[in-house]
């Protein structure tokens, strides 16, 4: 009986945390982001960072095949029904390494300097069509 309070507590808290660092994502804009790559989605789906500011991110893919993050350059949307080829590449702001199934990554990057939304997709074949898509809204200082 004891084991299954542990377990039910434990998975009350696991899902707590996930909604409330969702909800961190399209809130006021931060510095320090963690963002969850799963099959196939960016959990959450928007992060708000200060424009030219260096943000620290924690990536974790806790999918079962391996994602990318990368955040193109504003204006330079990829459609959900069309493929990260070797020409978009011309458009990437920034890119995350990829990542395998369980691995978790920090570094840091300096946000773009010119507020609006940018669009975040993984660059792994087939994850854009599947809709692993997102966006990273960038705002003006104080």
């Amino acid at each position: 009986m004891t084991s299954m309070r542990i377990h039910n507590a434990t998975t009350i808290i696991a899902a707590l945390t996930l909604i409330l660092s969702a909800c961190a994502g399209s809130g006021a804009p931060s510095t320090s982001i963690s963002l969850r790559m799963t099959d196939f989605s960016f959990l959450p789906n928007t992060l708000t960072v200060p424009a030219g500011q260096e943000i620290t991110i924690a990536v974790t893919n806790a999918g079962a095949v391996a994602h990318d993050f990368m955040i193109m350059q504003l204006g330079h949307d990829i459609s959900g029904d069309g493929h990260v080829g070797v020409e978009e590449h011309a458009n990437v702001y920034w890119e995350q390494v990829q990542l395998d199934a369980g691995e978790t990554l920090k570094s840091t990057f300096t946000a773009p300097s010119e507020p609006g939304e940018y669009q975040i997709v993984c660059g792994v074949a087939g994850h854009l069509e599947a809709g692993m898509v997102g966006k990273l809204i960038v705002v003006a200082g104080p």
